[in-house]
C-alpha cells in the first residue's frame, strides 16, 4: 500500500515540499537526502557482508569439527 507511489502522489509531495521549504532550499534537501540514503545503503551492504562472512566461518568450523570428531574418538579408544 505505502510502497507504490504514482506520479500524482509524487507531484503532490513535491508541491507540498516546495510550499513549505521554498525553491532555494529544495536542492539542498534533495542532496542531503540522497547522501543519507547512500550512506544507509553502504552500511547495510557492509553489515550483509559481515553477516555472510560470519556464517561462512561458522559453517567451516562446523565442517572441521564434524571431520575431527571420529578421529578423536578413535584416538581415545
Amino acid at each position: 500500500m505505502f510502497g507504490r507511489l504514482g506520479s500524482t502522489e509524487l507531484l503532490l509531495i513535491f508541491g507540498i515540499a516546495l510550499v513549505i521549504f521554498g525553491p532555494s532550499k529544495l536542492p539542498e534537501l534533495g542532496k542531503a537526502l540522497g547522501k543519507g540514503i547512500g550512506e544507509f545503503k553502504n552500511h547495510a551492504n557492509k553489515m550483509t557482508e559481515e553477516m555472510s562472512d560470519k556464517q561462512e566461518a561458522k559453517e567451516s568450523i562446523t565442517e572441521v569439527t564434524e571431520e575431527a570428531a571420529p578421529k578423536v574418538t578413535e584416538v581415545k579408544s
